[in-house]
């Protein structure tokens, strides 16, 4: 009787864990949306950034008032991205020759993944979500290393 209820056990919980599940070509997806959102501004290529984001994609992070002393949020949407992914490098002086992308999948869950983008000058933490099987960046925040950049 226990070892029945071990076998049957061990097979849901392994069903459980295959319905979860993520393919190894769903993180190359989510990888190459984090890459397509930087790279975008690399190339000056803002359909490259088209292809990486949601149409409703807000990308966030925090300023500092220089009058008021104060810290507030600031919000950036995919169409200003889109237009920076087309002139922000026009001149290729914004990054070095060999620009620093590393991105590590922090969670993948589901139709749900946690991304860090580490760039030269700053970070970036994305959220990407999985419709009608494409991987696309939802959320940034997103800060410089130097925070009194901000």
């Amino acid at each position: 009787m226990m070892t029945r209820s071990i076998y049957l056990t061990s097979i849901f919980l392994l069903l459980i864990m295959k319905v979860n599940a993520q393919s190894a070509q769903d993180s190359l997806a989510i990888k190459q949306a984090a890459l397509d959102y930087i790279e975008s501004q690399h190339h000056v290529d803002p359909a490259q950034f088209e292809r990486a984001a949601h149409p409703r994609m807000v990308k966030r992070t925090f300023w500092r008032h220089k009058t008021a002393e104060k810290e507030y949020l600031g919000e950036t949407f995919k169409d200003a991205m889109v237009l920076l992914a087309g002139t922000y490098n026009q001149n290729g002086d914004k990054f070095p020759e060999n620009p620093k992308k590393e991105v590590i999948i922090l969670d993948i869950f589901d139709k749900t993944a946690s991304v860090k983008l580490i760039a030269d000058e700053w970070i970036d933490y994305m959220h990407i979500v999985k419709l009608n099987g494409k991987w696309k960046i939802v959320n940034v925040l997103w800060q410089f290393n130097d925070s009194s950049r901000h």
